[in-house]
């Protein structure tokens, strides 16, 4: 009876509002043509509240907000479709909610359980790396998202980080190991670096200067800890599933920071999405990391390698035989090759990327290395076609040279954000209060971009900021130029990474010119380290050896 008594008051209202439009009763036929259009209005007028509440409640959630740039919290999901959303520029996104939010901000996901305090504060960072540094470990959440590096120096915390700490310092910092990463760097640029851009540049096509400096890297590295070059770098690029399963390896361990840990969890057990990606490159890592583990044990065998400098011979060198421990070996290198690979071959990336924008600065360079390059030609240890290389040794004294890399480094450093656990209860300089079991995001990608921390020219690639009057380098503290990390943990690889860029860049930029193809895109990928999306498309042309 209601139904009933509901569709007659419908029906007479319907028929009164028709009559009172048109000023006179209307015949039945009528009244029924203009039933669809009364039934739109009816259905309006009932909604019309609930539009109201939920227009008020929208602009409710906004008042909420400490900016304009900052998403939006939802009920339930809370600020997680605006992370979503803004995914594809997701570094600049959180450099301009970090902006609008005074260098620090909560994001929550709600009832997913995502939950951040993302910091690119100098004081923050100095009070969380350094001042009460045991307060701030990696954290158990931290391993378990980056399991690919099992029970590296990257995941550990507490004694076994400072054990593994202390016998990685004493066999990289050594005089042997330095002199090998030396003179494995020159070599490396000598025999694939420049031969390979000679090619390209007597091709006259583009190539892709970022994938072509991975591979150099990746090169490089293998022959620093495991004493073997895969050739990555030959004429031809082969395939090298190694390489591309840490890209792949990369990407995933970013998402899972966006992605609530149950979901990405069960996707890796069933093996489906970007996890099945992961799964894939975990065996290619794992049998690349196992075969070659093997062939060095083999090779000490029947030859011994006492006077090997790799790492892997080294490591294994001080094992005792009846107690290998391959799982360290495992877990040791690949986070020494992601160090390795990965970092300084985007850096190397970024740097031209930012050279062809900013040629004023590429002369500069390009003066910085002329005395030495004459000297070179003079004394007849060019090369062949006027090609110049230089060793650590020549390269040392440039302060121009370093200055523009760690430019580089500040705008686009390698690790774009640091992660964080709390241990115990703490208020950090900003004020924020911080519960035991809290996660924090330190965002080196941001800090670079922040007029408060660099001066209103700090979008600028302006390398005489790191120069003093005096024409020395200008020190920065590491808790404000946190592209190596600070504190106890600050980069054990650092001035190795140096020796390296500055080998490779100064070689590329005395023998080829390189210009980005115009109307190439280049932004950061998605990953925890700060590839380039679509590479960096470029063609390459030789100097004219006399430029000098």
């Amino acid at each position: 009876m209601a139904d009933i008594s509901t569709t007659c008051n419908r029906s007479w209202l319907m028929q009164s509002l028709a009559s009172l439009t048109k000023g006179h009763v209307a015949p039945q036929s009528s009244i029924y043509l203009s039933a669809g259009k009364m039934d739109a209005l009816f259905l309006f007028i009932e909604l019309f509240p609930v539009l109201c509440f939920l227009i008020l409640y929208y602009y409710h959630l906004q008042s909420k907000k400490t900016s304009s740039l900052e998403p939006t919290e939802w009920p339930v999901v809370g600020q997680l479709p605006g992370l979503v959303a803004n995914i594809h520029h997701f570094h600049d996104w959180a450099t301009g909610v970090l902006t609008g939010a005074g260098y620090n901000f909560e994001a929550r996901g709600g009832r997913t359980g995502l939950r951040y305090f993302i910091t690119c504060d100098p004081s923050n960072v100095r009070h969380i790396f350094t001042s009460n540094f045991a307060n701030y470990p990696k954290g158990d959440e931290f391993a378990v998202i980056f399991d690919v590096l099992g029970d590296g120096i990257f995941n550990a915390d507490g004694e076994s980080w400072r054990r593994q700490r202390v016998k990685a310092q004493m066999l990289m910092t050594g005089p042997q190991f330095r002199a090998f990463s030396a003179r494995c760097s020159l070599d490396k640029v000598e025999n694939s670096l420049v031969p390979f851009l000679a090619h390209a540049a007597d091709e006259g096509g583009p190539c892709d200067l970022h994938d072509v400096f991975l591979r150099l890297m990746f090169d490089l590295t293998c022959n620093l800890i495991f004493g073997v070059d895969p050739g990555c770098l030959a004429i031809g690029l082969p395939v090298v599933p190694f390489a591309r399963a840490m890209d792949d390896a990369l990407e995933t361990l970013f998402l899972r920071h966006i992605t609530p840990m149950a979901c990405w969890k069960l996707m890796n057990r069933l093996e489906v999405g970007q996890e099945k990606k992961m799964a894939a490159a975990r065996r290619t890592i794992d049998s690349f990391v196992a075969a070659t583990i093997e062939k060095r044990r083999a090779r000490k065998l029947k030859e011994g390698i006492s006077n090997s400098a790799d790492l892997l011979s080294s490591f294994i060198c001080q094992e005792d035989t009846s107690d290998r421990d391959d799982v360290f070996l495992r877990d040791t290198t690949v986070n020494l090759l992601l160090a390795g690979r990965d970092t300084t071959g985007a850096a190397l990336s970024w740097f031209f990327y930012l050279l062809s924008k900013n040629p004023s600065v590429e002369q500069k360079l390009l003066d910085e290395l002329a005395p030495i390059a004459s000297k070179k030609v003079v004394d007849g240890a060019a090369g062949p076609s006027g090609v110049v290389t230089f060793d650590a040794s020549e390269l040392g004294s440039l302060v121009y040279l370093h200055a523009a890399l760690c430019e580089c480094l500040r705008l686009y450093p390698s690790v774009p954000f640091e992660h964080k656990a709390v241990v115990a209860d703490d208020v950090l300089p900003s004020g924020q209060e911080m519960k035991a079991g809290d996660k924090i995001l330190v965002f080196n990608y941001s800090m670079g971009r922040m007029e408060g921390v660099w001066g209103k020219d700090c979008m600028e690639f302006r390398p005489e900021r790191w120069v003093t009057h005096e024409g020395k380098l200008r020190y920065e503290p590491s808790y404000k130029f946190i592209s190596f990390n600070a504190g106890p943990r600050t980069c054990l690889g650092k001035e190795m990474a140096f020796v390296q860029m500055k080998t490779a860049a100064a070689a590329v930029l005395w023998n080829f010119a390189v210009e980005v193809v115009p109307g190439h895109v280049v932004e950061p990928k998605l990953s925890i380290i700060l590839h380039m999306k679509n590479g960096l498309a470029v063609r390459v042309r030789r100097r004219n050896p006399c430029h000098c």
